[in-house]
Order: structure tokens, then sequence, then C-alpha cells
């Protein structure tokens, strides 16, 4: 309940885990929407409530690279110099047909300047890669890996759902848009993290659509399924991830 002080529910998800973290330190997470655009100084109060908990370890921030203004740099160093700070980027792809289709909003230079900005305050940058965008070939993803990685500190990687009410579920309909196999996306998973370099850290190798709004592909729904998929995929590479 985000109406909750930020206290109130921190400490709810603490209880929410139980054993199951015990002995570990505790990530505030803010993910839904962007946490750098709307009311400035009511969201980075609540940010500062939440660096200033002893619970917590270390916040993450998920935003656009094109809301990230003088203001919300000086706000994030601040933030940076009292816990440990994570931002996280939706680029999706470098090719900007792709972005022109999905309506990313910002061409690549904006997402290069706020990778370098970002590194100047000394946080900890993670991107968030789309695979299986329509139009696009393993070699398209595999660019934009290469390019992604040599900028970032760590990759987030999402299989693209097609969800009920989106232009995606229109061209999926009309047969314009075809999603990856599970077999296909462990594959190229596999390829994508072969590309990547040593350095960038791994923080995630798929996701979740809203089952009740998920048209495909419906083999994303079985979790359990979909992770053994992918680690027999990666074991048979010979690829571990720790």
């Amino acid at each position: 309940d985000v109406s909750l002080p930020v206290a109130e529910q921190i400490g709810r998800g603490i209880a929410f885990l139980g054993g199951k973290a015990a002995g570990c330190g505790y990530i505030a997470y803010f993910q839904s929407f962007t946490a750098t655009y709307g009311d400035l100084p009511a969201l980075f109060a609540r940010y500062r409530q939440a660096a200033e908990d002893p619970r917590i370890t270390a916040l993450s921030l998920a935003t656009r690279p094109d809301c990230l203004g003088p203001e919300v740099m000086e706000e994030l160093r601040a933030l940076a110099s009292v816990k440990p700070l994570w931002i996280e980027l939706g680029l999706q792809t470098m090719h900007e047909r792709t972005a022109k289709l999905i309506g990313r909003g910002y061409p690549l230079e904006v997402y290069e300047d706020a990778m370098e900005r970002l590194r100047e305050i000394g946080v900890h940058r993670i991107t968030h890669i789309i695979l299986g965008l329509p139009g696009e070939s393993r070699e398209d993803m595999l660019a934009t890996a290469r390019y992604a990685g040599a900028l970032t500190d760590g990759i987030k990687l999402q299989l693209l759902h097609v969800l009920e009410g989106t232009p995606l579920a229109d061209m999926y309909r009309i047969g314009e848009y075809t999603p990856l196999t599970m077999e296909a996306y462990a594959g190229l998973l596999c390829d994508v993290l072969e590309t990547l370099p040593e350095n960038v850290i791994i923080h995630r190798v798929t996701g979740d659509g809203p089952k009740k709004i998920l048209l495909a592909p419906m083999w994303s729904g079985d979790k359990k399924r979909v992770l053994n998929t992918i680690k027999n995929a990666l074991l048979s590479k010979g690829i571990t991830i720790g």
C-alpha cells in the first residue's frame, strides 16, 4: 500500500519474506512508473526515508533517461552519499526503427548522456533490454547487448509479452507478430550472456507478464518450467550464473 509511510511498507515487506531472507540485507526498490518524474520533493522525501532506514542496504530506482534533469541528478547524488544507489533505465533496444515502433520516446544519445552523467555521480547503472521485439533478428538483439554492455554496470533481460489492450496485441492477432518460443528464448539468452562483458552484472534473465491480460507467449506463465529450460540451456553451453 503506497499510501503507508515508507518505514511501514519496508516493515511489511520484510515480514512477508519471513525467514527466507534471514541474515540478508534489503534493497528498497521503487519500480512502478517513473521514479524521477512528478512531484520531486515528495518523491525524494520518500527515497530519503528509505535510505535512512537501518534495515536498508541499498536503493534501486527505475526511471527513464529523459527524466534525469539537473535537479534530479543533484538529488540522486545526495541519495548515493547515504546508501548505495542503483538506477535502472529502460533502453529496450539500440535500434531507432524499433524504438519508434514501440514508442520509446527518446533517441539513443539521450541514453548515452544519461549513462555518462550517472557514472559521474557514482551510482550502479542497470539497463533493461527486451528480447523478441517486432522485426528484430538475432543479430539485432545481440548488437543491443554489445552496445549496452559497453556502457552499463548491470543488465535486466526481459522476454517481450503480448498484453491485452496494446498495439502489439493487434499485431499479434492479425499475424504481424510471432512471439519467441521458450526454446528460442533460452538459446537467445545464452547468446546474449556470452556477448556481454564479464564485468556486467546480470540482474534478471526473464520476467512475468500479468496473467489476466497475457495473450502470448502462454508458456511464459509457467515460471518453474521457464527457469528450468533456461537453466538447462545455460548448462549445455557451460554458462554459470552465481
